[in-house]
């Protein structure tokens, strides 16, 4: 049986990042990059994360993490843990989601979802439950 997926919508505000490299060569830095972002639309919440992050010579990067959002899709209320990986160049931030399955807690347990952002169009979750 295939699962009916929704898809939900919003936006991200950062409103913590606090970045501390480890390893500083010629061809690029890594850092942990520590993130809390504030979600708003149909995803309302918070989301913490730890990112290990490539930022290279010309200032893009790519970044991979485990972000765990607390808050609400819809009228469920609840939390649930999402691989997040993506690109920054020219200022614009790519990112693709993918929800960590048993992750879900509250109203959220069995969620599944795959998502992403873009910083031109906001960010989004087709999700399903199991």
């Amino acid at each position: 049986m295939v699962p009916i997926t929704k898809r939900v919508t919003g936006w991200i505000n950062v409103t913590s990042i606090e970045s501390t490299p480890y390893d500083e060569a010629a061809g690029g830095s890594i850092a942990e990059v520590r993130v809390v972002e504030e979600f708003t639309g149909d995803l309302l919440g918070t989301g913490t994360v730890r990112f290990q992050m490539l930022t290279l010579d010309d200032g893009s990067g790519s970044f991979v993490g485990l972000e765990r959002f607390v808050g609400q899709i819809g009228e469920r209320h609840g939390t649930f843990v999402f691989r997040n990986a993506g690109t920054l160049e020219g200022g614009q931030v790519r990112a693709e989601w993918a929800v960590i399955p048993g992750s879900g807690t509250g109203e959220l347990a069995g969620l599944r979802g795959l998502g992403g952002a873009n910083g031109d169009t906001g960010v989004f979750l087709d999700y399903w439950f199991e």
